[in-house]
């Protein structure tokens, strides 16, 4: 475990991302694009790593679970139906003094109160500074006021009112306006879900902490449609699936924290919400969310498009606007999680190491194959054809031959790779088989080259 303050844990963190080819800065040659990462090789990796851990739990292993992907652009009538248009805001405030902006919930000793009027009204204590120069918020804080963070952007060649567009600021909308198509087409019977994975756009105002606040980023959601009488059921069913997934991405459930928020803080949409909470680095916050939207989507969708999306249940002779629960994952915040969770320090062999102590299952490389010396061919021969054969049965291997033995070691180490096979001279003059070491332990074992394959499948499985 890593003996670093927080602080330094997040920046030794950003910068193995970086060194490692994990994440890089948005458009960095160009000095960067606040609230905008780039995935690397091993990012890209994880990513799909997780994708798929999250789809074969919530749609694979299920029989009422429907894919879909929905467009990014959709009508802006969509965006009206869903309270978008009129309330996806944060309060913003700007400091007179050195003209930087900042979100106002989000300053120190920024509270919520009822006006005069009984209206919700933001306060703000002695201690509200401004947190760029230092300046007292009572002076030199503007009043608050809506930044609607949703992307607008135009489609077709005329700009003016009836083309607006709005990149989309959650994937759920792209669910609910093809329950319809889903309905039409399917035939599904209640209960039955829809799925989706794909990317979502914020205009944060003040985008921080590596992965957990961007512009851009993906969510992995679910809105699982119910009747009005079984919400409560289905809704424990996905907060036991929501922890069981976490533990399938082998997070320290130690750290992950169930929130119940309460009246006043939930979205508009929502009767009843839980927030899975994690120990990050610079605090515990949101990993995902478990919704009880009612029937709110479907009512709404229902009035602006005057399309009727009610279900009939033949069985009961009942027609009805079914209700919706919504488990919703960000993804960028799950690989956050894994890698602040999986940074280790240690020390091994008299040395201090630093590795990432990630599961297999999300692990960039499950194996990497090394020639004990890079300048023998006959080594690198045996060793590539020792890869060749574990790659057919477990595609995510590698095979590394840059620079020393210890470097190698230490470079796996450092990308999680749980697994390293080094072929020596043993293994070709006595046929010996090969040394498997293991990543955490550091101690390596002697494995038949036969018996290999099925060694490192019962490893990593």
């Amino acid at each position: 475990m890593s003996n670093q303050t927080k602080p330094d844990l997040m920046e030794s963190l950003i910068s193995l991302c970086k060194r490692r080819g994990f994440i890089f800065q948005g458009s960095d040659i160009y000095g960067g694009l606040a609230g905008t990462w780039d995935y690397g090789p091993l990012g890209v990796a994880i990513k799909n790593n997780i994708k798929k851990l999250w789809w074969k739990r919530f749609v694979d292993d299920r029989d009422d679970m429907f894919g879909m992907d929905a467009a990014i652009l959709m009508n802006q009538n969509v965006w009206r139906a869903s309270g978008h248009v009129a309330g996806f805001s944060d309060p913003l405030v700007e400091c007179k003094k050195c003209k930087n902006r900042f979100r106002f919930d989000q300053l120190p000793g920024v509270t919520m109160a009822k006006n005069a009027e009984g209206k919700n009204s933001w306060q703000m204590s002695k201690e509200t500074v401004c947190p760029s120069c230092g300046s007292e918020g009572s002076k030199f804080l503007s009043e608050p006021r809506d930044f609607n963070m949703m992307f607008q952007t135009h489609v077709g060649a005329v700009q003016d009112d009836s083309s607006i567009s709005y990149l989309r600021p959650e994937t759920a909308q792209g669910m609910f306006v093809n329950f319809k198509n889903i309905m039409d087409s399917q035939h599904p019977k209640l209960p039955f879900g829809m799925a989706q994975i794909g990317k979502a756009f914020r205009n944060e105002i003040a985008p921080r902490d590596f992965l957990f606040r961007v512009r851009e980023f993906e969510q992995m959601e679910i809105e699982y449609f119910v009747h009005p009488k079984e919400w409560e059921k289905v809704f424990e069913d996905f907060r036991s699936e929501t922890k069981a997934f976490f533990s399938d991405l082998g997070l320290g459930m130690s750290k992950v924290h169930e929130l119940e928020v309460p009246d006043g803080e939930r979205a508009h949409y929502s009767k009843r919400t839980i927030d899975f909470e994690f120990d990050f680095p610079f605090g515990r916050k949101e990993l995902s969310g478990l919704a009880y939207r009612t029937d709110f989507d479907l009512k709404q969708h229902s009035e602006f498009s005057k399309v009727d999306l009610s279900y009939y249940d033949e069985a009961n002779k009942e027609r009805f606007l079914p209700h919706c629960i919504e488990p919703s994952f960000g993804l960028d915040r799950a690989v956050l999680a894994v890698l602040a969770d999986s940074y280790t320090e240690d020390s091994l062999g008299g040395e201090t190491r630093v590795y990432l102590k990630l599961s297999p299952a999300v692990a960039p490389f499950k194996v990497a194959v090394f020639p004990l010396l890079r300048n023998k061919p006959e080594l690198i021969k045996k060793a590539e054809e020792i890869f060749k054969a574990i790659k057919k049965e477990i595609p995510a291997a590698t095979f590394d031959d840059n620079g020393n033995i210890g470097k190698r070691y230490r470079r796996q180490d450092e990308i999680g790779t749980p697994y390293c096979v080094t072929i020596d001279f043993d293994t070709i003059e006595k046929g010996a088989g090969v040394t498997v070491r293991d990543r955490d332990s550091g101690k390596q074992e002697r494995v038949g080259e036969k018996e290999l394959v099925a060694y490192l499948k019962s490893k990593i499985n």
